[in-house]
């Protein structure tokens, strides 16, 4: 039986793949901390293993013990890494340098899988083509400008500049989907009747299911296109309003304030808010970081070469995502 190992299992996109991993039968294996909540892995399928990404020699003894007792992993799915921190220094820690020495570790050991797959993510291109409102494609000259977005690029570089290293990178645009909670901060505000805009310049927003996330990491197993990476969105422009009417409908179309902010409001409020995290040792969803984010008006992606290569196919237009997410929201008792 193939194994697979995905790392961040606990989280967002993580726990999907690991539910998907184990539909289609792989010896599925979720890596995270032992403190980490198991609660949307509940599947008796699931093996767990507990990995030190920041401690080297601690990392080899767990690869080692694994490997003696169980085999080689057959496919690796790196979705460890943070969004958010306390220190943006962290996001350099964690998501480059944890990034490689696990790599650097599993060379070592002589267990490189046959294929790696690496979650990055579309904002390490930064605001490119925001006067025309071309897609970002491949071709382009990547220019962060988030320290996230800096410390994924710098795990990618990492990868690309090994010798027959068979990776695989994945650039998801926005992804929503059940579980997720920065997207759920618009829905609860939605239904607490105020959706908040920033920035009066036109804003084209492209999204990716968190299924359709899935969707491509199993393709790039199956298809083994190595030393390749792909854009993920549904294949569809969004403008800025999109997402919030959606939401709206699915709530029941409840009265609600609309206001829209101008972007040096968002930043004061940003920089506000990443102090106040920092005094009380604690994140904050809303950072400078984020309000680069915000800010950036041009997300659209081509993701021609996923489709064409990978047989990528997005199954959740927004509509369709939006009415499934609300829907979990509210079976789950979070709205």
């Amino acid at each position: 039986m193939e194994s697979i190992l995905i790392t961040g299992a606990s989280g967002f996109i993580g726990s999907f793949i690991v539910e998907e991993a184990v539909r289609r039968g792989y010896d599925t294996w979720a890596g995270m901390r032992s403190s980490s909540s198991k609660r949307n892995l509940k599947d008796e399928a699931i093996r767990f293993i507990d990995l030190d990404y920041a401690h080297v020699e601690t990392l080899k003894e767990q690869l080692q013990q694994h490997v003696t007792k169980h085999g080689r992993f057959t496919y690796i799915v790196h979705c460890a890494g943070v969004t958010k921190c306390k220190d943006k220094a962290d996001f350099e820690r964690v998501n480059y340098l944890h990034t490689k020495q696990f790599v650097e570790v599993l060379k070592e050991l002589d267990i490189v899988p046959e294929v790696f797959v690496y979650l990055s993510s579309l904002s390490i291109f930064g605001p490119i083509h925001e006067d025309t409102y071309a897609p970002i494609t491949e071709a382009d000259v990547p220019k962060p400008n988030t320290a996230y977005g800096v410390s994924k690029l710098k795990a990618e570089h990492f990868l690309q500049g090994l010798d027959d290293f068979p990776y695989v990178i994945l650039r998801p645009t926005g992804v929503y989907g059940p579980r997720e909670k920065d997207y759920f901060l618009m829905a609860k505000s939605i239904k607490a009747h105020t959706d908040f805009s920033v920035g009066y310049k036109r804003q084209d927003i492209t999204f990716v299911y968190v299924k359709d996330v899935v969707q491509a990491v199993l393709l790039s197993l199956e298809k083994k296109a190595l030393r390749r990476s792909y854009f993920l969105s549904d294949g569809e422009v969004y403008q800025s309003r999109t997402f919030s009417d959606y939401i709206i409908e699915e709530l029941g179309n409840p009265w609600v304030l609309r206001i829209k902010s101008p972007l040096w409001v968002l930043k004061v409020v940003s920089v506000i808010a990443e102090a106040w995290a920092k005094l009380w040792n604690t994140t904050s969803t809303l950072n400078t970081d984020k309000y680069e984010i915000m800010k950036q008006r041009n997300w659209r992606c081509d993701i021609t070469p996923a489709e064409r290569e990978l047989g990528y196919k997005p199954q959740y237009q927004l509509k369709r995502g939006v009415h499934e997410t609300i829907t979990w929201y509210k079976e789950e008792g979070w709205l």
